[in-house]
């Protein structure tokens, strides 16, 4: 089913989400990769504020290419979300409320996500250029020494991409490669 939500996320738009919805997101959307994870995980050890409000927002796993002229972003494809699972469970329990990225998940982001009502939502890998597109601004809020990894907040319209585990845990990476077996 399609599905048109606005970011920060509701409550009601998580629960009427569903493992492989299409959902095209309009609203605030921050981007944070790696090492950005890794600081922020130091400032919350630290007992220190994070540079931005978790609460209801959605992080993109994402490190844009340089914008060209008169674009607020370059190429901005999903980078793999794995790669942050030893930090997810504790930003989901802070309060964020959903995640885009590409690949698959642990187990225990997969708990936090049925724990805290979140959603996992996958983007195109490749289309980076294509997904530039719903980008409408792009502003760096922590971390610039980063360069591609800094901290961004982005504002999306219709940014496409697809529900892979929902509030209840339903995964669509393993529905499908089940479905596949039997067919």
């Amino acid at each position: 089913m399609d599905r048109h939500i606005s970011a920060p996320l509701k409550e009601e738009d998580i629960n009427e989400l569903k493992m492989g919805d299409y959902v095209y997101i309009t609203g605030t959307v921050y981007v944070a990769r790696d090492a950005a994870h890794k600081r922020m995980m130091e400032l919350l050890d630290e007992g220190k504020e994070l540079p931005f409000d978790l609460k209801d927002n959605i992080i993109y796993y994402m490190g844009p290419s340089p914008a060209r002229e008169g674009r607020p972003i370059g190429s901005a494809g999903p980078t793999t979300a794995s790669r942050m699972d030893k930090y997810a469970p504790k930003l989901l329990d802070l309060g964020l409320k959903g995640m885009i990225g590409k690949g698959k998940r642990s187990r225990e982001v997969i708990d936090a996500i049925v724990r805290n009502k979140c959603v996992y939502f996958a983007a195109v890998g490749g289309a980076g250029a294509i997904l530039s597109r719903a980008i409408t601004s792009s502003e760096i809020v922590a971390y610039e020494d980063l360069g591609a990894e800094a901290i961004r907040k982005l504002e999306v319209k219709d940014f496409p991409c697809i529900v892979i585990v929902d509030k209840d845990g339903n995964n669509l990476y393993e529905t499908a490669v089940s479905q596949y077996n039997r067919e």
